[in-house]
């Protein structure tokens, strides 16, 4: 089929002298444009001949082209003079649906099936080599050999967009025999409240926080305890099938695995000069003068951060050198917190987690409020009332209860009128005030907390009461 090529002079157009123009209109955000020129003439061979350009036009029983309807900027949302970045978002999506599979494989068959997760499969058992986890041997008769499964996740970015697949080969911790596989197993992790402080922290001082995500952790850790672990699916050892693994370092499912990484970590950082905080043990503290170094660690995840830039290169490198890492990078993107550091200040929030709530329950087509409970509302257990299911409201519950990490507007309504008093049997009473407080949400989803460089750094508190609140036992909150 042929192509038709249009020309069409905006200047022309516009024009107050142009010829009539045939438009055809219909309900669609396109109109179909039929433009006659005024410059040239017409020769038998249906052409229009211009001074130097000859233009052929459509054949009449072909469609004419689809334009794009011209809006009165009045009626543009936003600033008009702001550019708007289209193509490397494009090209980026593009780039993680090529590359990266969309789908979270249930069964190891499925994930052999596709290319992608074989590589991501492989990939977690380089890391195992690298780190030298693990030693064939032949299957031991008195000793616990304990199973292994696949699990695979789809990493997404703070907009959603799967991003990398994760394939991690874990542990079956559960038939481990304490005393024998094992012994302690507690570990220390960053608090949110500590993460808050943290960031207003760095707001006091005025520096930036950045992130490292130390790559295949667990696999770091030296274990103390002899454990056998069965050959992974997909992955057995042709020639010796019925062999099972020794452990020399901790995989991920042992119970005794978080414990191990973080006294390794722990010992590398004080030995490195890091001072571990008296209080919080995941905070670590550097001084040097009037120079101040912090950082706070979640697992595997480490928050850091310096009033001298060369401080934070000290610590990235001496960080490479001993583990392998997965991102290095200023830190936007925490725990569910979306958080962006600008000239002025932090802003945390979790518009992304908060509209995934409002869909995980169904309600983002239901009606907004503006605020999260009536100012009268006074719940009681209700005794007379119709009872809800529990699992859906503990749900709820639990989720709203995240939110308030970055959402203290709804911290009252949560935790004091429908959370901590009525889990035990939830009325419909009280399900409705739940979620009301989701559709405030739904409302509101972009607020956060703003941390401002010129914030007063001294502790300030408020308090309040509810002038019994209580009608169940007449008790003031």
């Amino acid at each position: 089929m042929e192509s038709s090529n249009v020309v069409i002079d905006d200047t022309r157009l516009k024009s107050n002298n142009h010829e009539e123009e045939d438009v055809l209109k219909d309900d669609s955000p396109l109109e179909r444009v039929v433009v006659t020129p005024n410059v040239g003439t017409s020769n038998d061979n249906n052409e229009v001949t211009q001074p130097s350009t000859t233009v052929p036009l459509l054949d009449s029983n072909e469609p004419a082209p689809w334009v794009r309807r011209l809006h009165n900027k009045e009626d543009i949302i936003g600033d008009v003079n702001e550019g708007v970045r289209t193509r490397r978002q494009i090209a980026n999506l593009i780039s993680f649906t090529c590359y990266t599979s969309q789908i979270e494989p249930k069964k190891v068959d499925e994930a052999l099936n596709d290319e992608f997760w074989v590589l991501a499969m492989q990939e977690e058992l380089n890391q195992f080599e690298r780190n030298k986890v693990w030693t064939l041997v032949p299957r031991p008769k008195s000793s616990n050999v304990i199973g292994t499964k696949w699990i695979f996740r789809n990493k997404s970015d703070e907009k959603g967009n799967i991003v990398r697949n994760k394939a991690r080969l874990v542990a079956q911790g559960y038939s481990q025999i304490k005393g024998i596989d094992f012994e302690e197993t507690f570990s220390p992790v960053a608090r949110l409240e500590s993460i808050r402080l943290l960031l207003s922290i760095s707001c006091v001082h005025k520096f930036k926080l950045h992130q490292i995500d130390v790559k295949s952790a667990f696999l770091n850790s030296f274990l103390q305890e002899e454990v056998f672990v069965e050959q992974p699916k997909g992955f057995v050892d042709a020639h010796h099938p019925n062999h099972v693994y020794r452990l020399k370092k901790a995989l991920y499912g042992l119970k005794q695995a978080p414990r191990a990484w973080y006294e390794h970590l722990t010992q590398f950082l004080v030995d490195n000069n890091y001072t571990r905080g008296s209080v919080d043990k995941t905070l670590f503290i550097k001084r040097d003068n009037d120079e101040l170094f912090i950082a706070q660690i979640y697992v595997d995840d480490i928050v850091f951060g310096s009033t001298n830039n060369t401080k934070v290169q000290q610590f990235v490198d001496v960080m490479s050198h001993e583990f392998e890492m997965s991102l290095v990078g200023e830190l936007s993107y925490f725990l569910g917190l979306q958080i962006r550091q600008m000239d002025n200040g932090i802003f945390i929030t979790q518009a992304k987690y908060a509209k995934n709530l409002v869909k995980k329950f169904g309600l983002e087509k239901a009606k907004h409020c503006d605020t999260p409970m009536n100012t009268t509302l006074k719940l009681s257990k209700d005794a007379s009332g119709k009872s809800v299911e529990q699992t859906l409201y503990r749900g709820m519950i639990g989720s709203l209860l995240y939110l308030t990490a970055s959402r203290p507007d709804i911290s009252f309504s949560v935790g004091v009128c429908v959370c901590a008093r009525f889990q035990a049997d939830p009325k419909e009473s009280h399900l409705s005030s739940v979620k009301r407080i989701i559709r405030y949400v739904n409302e509101t989803s972009n607020y956060g907390i703003w941390y401002s460089f010129d914030t007063n750094p001294r502790l300030v508190g408020y308090s309040d009461a509810d002038w019994v609140g209580n009608c169940d036992d007449r008790k003031s909150t």
